[in-house]
């Protein structure tokens, strides 16, 4: 689906000249990050792809811009009363941060669930960090009530002129960087990011592909752009950042005229971009950063041969979520993998299944026998066994070896 572009844009809620302004009042108040080409990744998707690391911020994300210019238009009497936010961790930091350095109080409302490093970071930065609701909506609900009752002033993480604005010197940057780009990948939650960068980039060339990027569990951007009502949008994303159930009003209108696409990813494509950018580009970043790479990956005929910008918008994730999002890609790629292996319950057979694991040059690193829970007669046994091998061709050596000498062999798989 391609969405048609309008050729005025001046009834949009934005203009090329509110970027230019907010890049004047940010200033070198936020990190100006580097826009760099990865060979490696353009060989893997055929692509030329060019990386915006926003997870170099001070906060690890993009979303400083947009609240720091949104913080810098309020009065006097305004910045007195103090700012509350929902948020599921980034716009939380971002305005935290800048609260604080400007002298203003901050008020944060986090869904209960939002991940734990999240939470710790904004409390760092000197706000109060009050946990409410299931997702950001809930939580959305009741900052909105907090602003009312005590006449607080409520900075949208998206859904805003001076934040959208904000978020789109993120792709100012990357034209002076690389003014040749042809495509930008931009992930989607309300909207706000790619509504700023949109505004930039079809001012620049009215050519350009600007393609959106959702999580399948939270598709709501591109369902509303195609007329579908109360999408469901629900379920533990790795992209938390980006697991919006309603898009901002404000921002769909920009994404409606400006934005040539939004496609969709899986969570299994989400897991492998974060791990390719770990691996390959030494780089952290969480599921809503990796959601631009995780679109080549699930959609490589879309940017074949196309000079494509990325944005890595951030890099919170929680460590031992990163550490399980690692382990997962090994155990696909077949670098690790659980054997189970149906063995006869007489002495000397466990090492004689460890001397082919040896002989094979695998390492073992877990064993666990069953002899109570199965269907095997009660003289049966199965040993679980994981392993690490070298690559897929390595493991299926190992798995061939095992069945030549007798053995039942099956892996267990990974969803």
């Amino acid at each position: 689906m391609t969405i048609a572009i309008a050729a005025r844009t001046d009834t949009l809620p934005i203009s090329f000249a509110d970027v230019e302004q907010a890049a004047r009042a940010i200033g070198d108040a936020v990190i100006r990050t580097p826009c760099l080409y990865s060979r490696t990744l353009s060989m893997l998707t055929g692509a030329e792809v060019w990386l915006k690391f926003e997870n170099l911020q001070f906060t690890a994300a993009y979303k400083e811009r947009g609240a720091l210019n949104r913080l810098l238009s309020l009065d006097a009497e305004q910045r007195g009363r103090g700012v509350i936010a929902a948020s599921a961790g980034n716009h939380a930091q971002g305005l935290s941060y800048h609260a604080k350095r400007l002298g203003i109080p901050a008020t944060i409302v986090m869904p209960r669930f939002t991940p734990v490093i999240k939470v710790k970071q904004t409390e760092g930065h000197g706000a109060i960090v009050i946990l409410h609701g299931e997702n950001f909506d809930d939580a959305s609900t009741h900052a909105h009530g907090l602003a009312a009752e005590r006449c607080l002033v409520y900075v949208p993480p998206f859904d805003d002129a001076k934040v959208m604005a904000g978020q789109g010197t993120v792709a100012l940057e990357m034209f002076e960087d690389v003014p040749e780009l042809d495509t930008l990948v931009v992930p989607i939650g309300g909207g706000g990011l790619i509504s700023g960068m949109a505004t930039v980039a079809k001012h620049i060339n009215p050519a350009i592909q600007v393609i959106g990027v959702q999580a399948e569990l939270y598709p709501s951007m591109h369902a509303k752009l195609r007329g579908q009502n109360n999408p469901l949008a629900d379920g533990d994303t790795l992209a938390e950042g980006i697991a919006v159930k309603v898009p901002g009003v404000l921002t769909f209108a920009v994404v409606e005229r400006l934005v040539d696409d939004v496609v969709l990813v899986g969570e299994r494509d989400l897991e492998s971009a974060v791990a390719l950018l770990l691996t390959i580009e030494k780089t952290v970043v969480e599921g809503a950063g990796a959601a631009g790479l995780a679109a080549l990956l699930a959609h490589p005929n879309r940017f074949r041969g196309r000079k494509v910008g990325l944005v890595l918008c951030g890099g919170n994730i929680d460590t031992r979520l990163l550490a399980n999002v690692l382990l997962r890609d090994l155990a696909r790629s077949g670098r690790l993998a659980r054997l189970r292996i149906r063995l006869k319950d007489r002495p000397g057979q466990l090492f004689e299944v460890a001397r082919i694991f040896d002989q094979q040059q695998v390492n073992i690193l877990e064993v666990y026998h069953q002899r109570v829970f199965t269907t095997l007669p009660a003289k049966g046994l199965i040993t679980d066994i994981e392993c690490e091998t070298r690559d897929r061709d390595h493991l299926d050596r190992l798995v061939e070896a095992l069945r030549a000498a007798g053995y039942e062999v099956r892996m267990v798989e990974l969803d």
